[in-house]
């Protein structure tokens, strides 16, 4: 074989296997994992001219119009408290309290980013769902079939990513989230 023939394999792979991994990291990142909260996952520059590349780019492959700080913050979780991937055939008991924020919203989503269908038309729970506001204690309850109480259908898909959005951040944004206390994700039975 000729070099230059070596030369145009080797740089085609170089090329090949570099947009691969690439593309492997930013679809399988959690949304700014430079952040980790027990199961959740969040970054610092989501809506922001600061956000690197990378942030950049895992914002447009997960499909998310960021706010800026001060308006929101984002956490994702793909694994439950004991670091299991998030099984939309399992049952979960989600326990939170008072969150860092003036109000909330939970929202179920399947492997490849998109809502998951379910004959409830059910994809998010709000803090407005409590009669506290999302205030002190609440639960929810993920789950292929109805629950009772506040129930968010998983749809029976093999994989999912829970993603909690919390609103007007009560520290303007500016703070620090990993001292933020996240709600607790237990499995319960599959």
């Amino acid at each position: 074989m000729k070099p230059w023939a070596r030369y145009l394999i080797g740089a085609l792979a170089g090329v090949a296997v570099g947009l691969g991994g690439t593309v492997y990291l930013v679809r399988g990142a959690a949304l700014g994992n430079n952040v980790a909260i027990g199961p959740w996952a969040t970054g610092r520059t989501f809506g922001s001219a600061s956000a690197d590349p990378y942030t950049r780019a895992v914002v447009a492959v997960k499909g998310l119009l960021a706010l800026p700080a001060q308006e929101a913050r984002y956490y994702t979780a793909a694994t439950d408290s004991d670091g299991a991937p998030l099984d939309g055939r399992c049952r979960y008991l989600i326990l939170g309290g008072e969150l860092p924020a003036a109000w909330w919203s939970m929202t179920a989503y399947d492997p490849a980013g998109y809502l998951i269908a379910n004959p409830s038309n059910r994809f998010s729970i709000a803090s407005n769902a409590f009669q506290s506001g999302g205030r002190g204690g609440w639960s929810i309850r993920l789950a292929p079939t109805q629950q009772p109480g506040a129930w968010l259908p998983s749809g029976g898909v093999e994989r999912l990513e829970l993603t909690l959005r919390t609103y007007l951040p009560s520290d303007g944004g500016a703070g620090n989230p990993s001292v933020d206390v996240l709600p607790h994700i237990k499995r319960e039975g599959c």
